[in-house]
């Protein structure tokens, strides 16, 4: 249903572009059978995305490659049993679907011919690539949003203003339909603690109010 409703909005982004569907399966071999791409999109959990990109590279085409669209893990990090780390990549998307660049970054090990592909390819399907030049928690984008998000939670936790004010000067001065908290609900509060506490364990300094009000 959601695919349904955003889907048009996507395709009148790329020129001559007519969406295209889904189908669903809980068949892993089924899903992957003749793909050229396939995205993980499971929880911020390092144990999970390892074990699933184990399965990935024993079930999918030799040829496939295979994406993350983790918000905050670099692909390096679980691809200890994978056999083929040289088609495995970064790709993270955002929401809403209309706000469609898409972060690219290597394991460390990905083919340059993965990336190159890519950038040629994924703006056929509306989406536009930006390569982030080296690992970096959060990509290019994320890392700025994550400050944006963070900032928000601290003016909450400290009592200086309501999640309902904060967005609503947002959507005034910015001009968007929602604002940080609305758009932090959407992706999922508990998703957002997961890449905040990522972050956190990387960068001891940063302050604890934020992840305390999520």
């Amino acid at each position: 249903a959601y695919v349904e409703q955003n889907i048009a909005k996507v395709a009148a982004r790329v020129e001559g572009g007519t969406p295209g569907r889904v189908e669903v399966t809980d068949d892993l071999t089924q899903a992957l059978a003749g793909s050229w791409l396939a995205v993980e999109a499971v929880p911020e959990r390092l144990d999970l995305k390892k074990s699933v990109f184990a399965d990935l590279d024993a079930a999918a085409e030799p040829d496939a490659i295979l994406a993350s669209n983790s918000s905050s893990y670099p692909t390096s990090q679980f691809i200890d049993r994978v056999d083929h780390p040289e088609r495995v990549v970064n790709m993270h998307f955002y929401m809403p679907p209309v706000q469609n660049a898409v972060d690219l970054m290597s394991d460390g090990r990905t083919d340059p011919a993965v990336l190159a592909l890519l950038k040629e390819e994924l703006p056929k399907y509306g989406v536009f690539p930006f390569e982030a030049h080296r690992e970096s928690t959060g990509f290019i984008f994320n890392r700025i949003w994550a400050a944006i998000k963070r900032e928000s939670l601290a003016v909450v936790a400290e009592g200086v203003s309501t999640p309902q004010d904060v967005d609503r000067m947002w959507q005034i001065n910015m001009g968007t339909s929602a604002g940080p908290f609305r758009m932090m609900d959407q992706v999922g509060l508990d998703v957002v603690l997961d890449i905040e506490e990522h972050y956190a364990a990387e960068r001891p300094g940063l302050p604890a109010g934020p992840r305390e009000l999520l």
